[in-house]
């Protein structure tokens, strides 16, 4: 069987509502907080906006006449290694929610589900979606199997 994970979402805004001042903004939040590499593309009949993790993710934010709406908790997870990459990313938001308050945040107690302890929290910002910073903390093992990035470099 094949062996499928995560390479890219897209998310729509609506129509009119992705000028320069909104690519702006999101490269400076999801650029500068999480680091990711942020750039206009030409794609789909027109100039979209391209958020990338790394080398095999992306968020691609399109307009559209029907954009996506989530009133809810859905949310897209974002997983860190430690839980002080986490806490760092919370301050970093914290701090951003104090000069902007277009920034949404929702704290959460672990997660202890006996083996596994999950740190995490919510935040959402200019799109119509959360995402959930997260750490895995294992007590013992871990998963069987699961995705390693490797500096393709060595």
């Amino acid at each position: 069987m094949a062996k499928v994970r995560f390479n890219h979402m897209e998310l729509t805004l609506p129509k009119g509502e992705l000028d320069e001042q909104k690519r702006a903004d999101l490269a400076a939040f999801y650029g500068g907080v999480l680091g990711w590499e942020t750039m206009d593309v030409e794609i789909v009949g027109g100039t979209q906006f391209l958020m990338r993790p790394d080398e095999g993710q992306f968020i691609l934010v399109a307009e559209s006449s029907k954009p996506l709406q989530s009133p809810g908790y859905d949310h897209l997870g974002l997983l860190c290694d430690t839980r002080a990459e986490v806490d760092e990313l919370l301050a970093e938001c914290q701090r951003w929610q104090e000069k902007d308050d277009r920034l949404r945040l929702k704290t959460y107690d672990d997660l202890d589900t006996g083996n596994l302890v999950v740190h995490a929290f919510y935040v959402k910002h200019l799109l119509p979606i959360w995402f959930d910073i997260q750490c895995m903390e294992w007590k013992t093992g871990g998963p069987a199997q699961r995705w390693d990035l490797v500096d393709a470099t060595d």
